[in-house]
């Protein structure tokens, strides 16, 4: 949670001067705006996420969104959507699905031409050959799969293009063009040129060629014309999905809003609540703030600034007056200046029974030497004459 949100927890943790009831229902209340704020954070990753990648940005799932930005990123993408909307006009259902049955149309037509040009080929008296899968077992062309590892005919393709056979149904003009070249190439690769055969399929790709050729610029505007039409699907369908997210977004502003209302008014219940600081008390909290580290001390200077904006903490001389700091903030740099002492005072601790481990190594080091020392004096004693 960002600092803005832990303002009124941070007043409450520790707050033994206020009345036990009052303290659990604040206690209480604080925890509810914590579930909150965590089901919001969600909501507004959501929205941050989903534009960052529609214009191409990158964006790690899950990365929190401080809550004093969530309003201006929901308000934000709620803009962004409105304006992409208004830009573009959603189409309705209906003629969504008047575009699929016509394009299904023209390429059944598409289809029916095609298998004009088949017909013609078929007809031709060198077709035969082709009509029928290959007798491989008849034939002994033992080889035949070694070498042609797609087997097809004219007579498959004819029966895929009426439906019969549903699982290999073709889905469009070009993969039947595929197949019927297909044929032809595989008698060709097989055969050698000399052969019947190979004569009759190059005649025969020929003729299907030229014939396919005078097809071909309506194949190609269909498949432009489709292309266009599934760009404009797709656009229709990331308008929807804005619009989702647009009222996602407008919820959740509405809902962070309302969340930011009742921490206000948690924060002053919090205030009105604690009691009075005595002189006694701001004296000693002076005294801990000037025993800080500079480091804490920015922190606390900053936990002033938070309740009083015109508070200059980056200054290079503060005048810092206790009485004029609200109760809220004067208990708020008693627990942290508290829990800072606490802190240096077990970093203190450490580091001197690291120093302390440190001394015990070097003496236990130089009792070592020592030794040593006095041992190689008595052998060179016993090794005199």
């Amino acid at each position: 949670m960002a600092a803005s949100s832990t303002a009124a927890p941070e007043a409450t943790q520790h707050l033994p001067e206020v009345e036990e009831t009052e303290a659990e229902l604040i206690n209480a209340q604080v925890d509810d705006l914590i579930l909150k704020a965590d089901e919001l954070e969600k909501k507004v990753i959501e929205v941050v996420n989903f534009f960052e990648k529609k214009q191409g940005g990158v964006n790690i799932k899950g990365t929190p969104v401080p809550i004093k930005d969530k309003a201006s990123a929901a308000s934000h993408s709620t803009n962004a959507v409105n304006n992409s909307a208004s830009t573009n006009n959603n189409k309705p259902p209906a003629e969504g699905a008047h575009k699929d049955a016509a394009c299904s149309k023209r390429m059944q037509d598409l289809m029916r031409q095609f298998g004009t040009i088949l017909r013609q080929i078929t007809t031709h008296k060198w077709a035969w050959p082709f009509m029928q899968p290959v007798d491989v077992e008849g034939l002994g062309l033992h080889d035949y799969y070694e070498i042609i590892k797609k087997p097809m005919d004219i007579g498959t393709i004819q029966n895929r293009m009426e439906g019969k056979d549903e699982v290999n149904r073709y889905k469009n003009v070009r993969e039947i063009y595929a197949d019927v070249r297909l044929v032809f190439k595989n008698a060709m690769r097989y055969n050698d040129e000399t052969n019947d055969v190979h004569v009759m399929a190059r005649t025969l790709l020929e003729k299907f060629e030229e014939k396919w050729l005078q097809l071909l610029p309506k194949v190609i505007e269909e498949e432009t014309r489709q292309k266009e039409e599934e760009a404009q699907v797709s656009a229709n369908m990331m308008i929807a999905q804005e619009a989702s997210i647009s009222r996602l977004a407008r919820e959740t502003d509405n809902e962070l809003c309302e969340l930011s209302l009742r921490l206000k008014e948690l924060r002053q219940m919090a205030i009105e609540s604690c009691r009075k600081m005595t002189s006694e008390e701001k004296r000693k909290l002076g005294t801990g703030l000037s025993n800080l580290s500079p480091e804490d001390l920015n922190k606390a200077l900053e936990i002033i600034a938070q309740d009083n904006p015109n508070f200059q903490y980056t200054a290079e001389e503060v005048d810092l007056d206790m009485d004029a700091q609200s109760e809220l903030t004067l208990w708020r740099l008693k627990f942290f200046v508290r829990e800072a002492h606490e802190r240096q005072t077990r970093n203190n601790n450490n580091n001197n029974n690291s120093a302390t481990k440190g001394d015990d190594a070097s003496k236990r080091k130089k009792e070592i030497c020592d030794a040593l020392a006095k041992s190689a004096k008595k052998r060179v004693k016993k090794q005199s004459p």
